[in-house]
């Protein structure tokens, strides 16, 4: 893992990169990290 995955964790749910794939994004200048388990749900909304 890369200096820039270091402690990373899904912003929605807290998931790692060991237990999911983690996407970066970026918003308001602040880096954060979500899984595509939850990316769906950012996406679409919860239904």
């Amino acid at each position: 893992m890369s200096d820039q995955t270091d402690g990373a964790k899904c912003q929605e749910c807290g998931a790692t990169s060991d237990q999911q794939v983690l996407l970066s994004c970026v918003s308001d200048n602040q880096q954060s990290w979500v899984c595509v388990h939850c990316l769906p749900m950012l996406i679409h909304g919860a239904h």
